[in-house]
């Protein structure tokens, strides 16, 4: 039998935040399953409707031939850090170890072209982090990802390990270049996906790899990154996460140095050891890992039926150029959880987009 929470997750416009408020609100999957219609016709739309049974039975056994198994928001062993997030992923699919996502989990990122001598510091540094029992969690690309989790499986046995978060589904090794350090991490490590069986590595679904990483970590690392790219986006998340935000400085007239630099001069810490790494880490409480948390509320509570004014206030509000829910709540008046339930039925109705940093547009 299909579990709705599987149905819910993978049914067309229902994304991380609203499933998140959707099980708030109505309790279960299947009762929110039950509402979708009507939310839908609230916002001035159609639901999507859910997966059949026939596409997640092949979902289904997809996953059971590759030895994964669901993860779901709520479940008991569920990576505690990761629930912090308002929009934590409602299904996981997981290889390997999931104890390594309750140790200490640092992230190291960088450039997938990146220099002989940081790949070396990072193989060097995730080496060290997981000797000190720490989880070295990162996303499998090229260069300084590779080198990190390549250096961490060459921990003793007893010691911490490394956790990888792919923008695919968990039967494509990409890139594959990487196809054997994959498979090893799933046997030796943690493997992570949010996209079902056979989900290509679509550009869209990097940055929120990227956000998972984060999510996962007490801090990241950057160890080498040029302007704008996908390690900074992770450092700024794991920032917007309150997790330590750390780079290890390089040359200035290297360009991959520029963005590590840069997060320094913005305030990063600079790190240039594992030793510096674990100083910045370890004061912080550890019943912050260990402790399982419910999945968080950042609306301020399970939303609330909206009434007819409230709709027309916030439809007024949202425009094609992305806002903070946040503003849309300050300037309607309205109470947090009335405007999170009219996001929701936009959403639903195919007229509401939502974007990082928990802005809203309409599509």
């Amino acid at each position: 039998m299909i579990d709705p929470r599987l149905r819910l997750a993978r049914t067309a416009g229902v994304g991380p935040v609203t499933y998140a408020q959707l099980i708030a609100r109505f309790g279960t999957a299947a009762a929110a399953l039950d509402a979708l219609p009507e939310l839908a016709r609230r916002g001035g739309g159609r639901a999507a409707p859910p997966p059949d049974d026939r596409a997640l039975d092949a979902e289904a056994a997809r996953a059971a031939a590759l030895g994964a198994r669901y993860l779901f928001l709520g479940d008991p062993d569920y990576p505690p850090l990761l629930t912090q997030l308002d929009d934590a992923p409602p299904v996981l699919l997981v290889l390997g170890d999931l104890s390594l996502a309750r140790a200490p989990c640092i992230g190291v990122v960088g450039a997938r072209n990146a220099s002989a001598a940081a790949c070396r510091f990072a193989r060097e540094l995730g080496l060290e982090l997981a000797r000190e029992g720490a989880t070295v969690v990162s996303g499998l690309a090229r260069g300084i990802d590779a080198a990190a989790h390549a250096g961490a499986l060459g921990a003793e046995a007893g010691a911490g390990g490394t956790a990888a978060v792919i923008g695919c589904g968990p039967d494509i090794r990409f890139p594959p270049g990487n196809a054997r350090l994959q498979d090893e991490v799933a046997a030796r490590g943690l493997l992570l996906s949010e996209h079902p069986p056979g989900t290509d590595p679509l550009a869209r679904h990097f940055p929120r790899r990227n956000r998972v990483i984060a999510g996962l970590s007490l801090g990241c690392v950057v160890v080498e990154a040029a302007p704008r790219s996908g390690s900074l986006i992770t450092a700024r998340l794991a920032g917007e996460q309150g997790r330590e935000v750390m780079a290890v400085p390089g040359h200035p007239s290297d360009p991959r140095a520029q963005g590590c630099n840069g997060l320094i001069r913005e305030g990063a810490t600079l790190v240039q050891s594992a030793a510096d790494v674990l100083e910045l880490i370890r004061p912080i409480d550890a019943r912050a890992v260990r402790e399982v948390r419910a999945p968080a509320q950042g609306w301020g509570g399970p939303p609330e039926d909206a009434d007819e004014a409230v709709r027309r206030d916030v439809a007024a509000l949202l425009g094609h150029v992305p806002v903070s829910a946040d503003e849309i709540i300050r300037q309607s008046g309205h109470p947090a959880a009335a405007v999170h339930m009219v996001l929701v039925e936009l959403e639903l109705a195919g007229r509401l987009e939502r974007h990082a940093g928990g802005r809203v547009s309409l599509t």
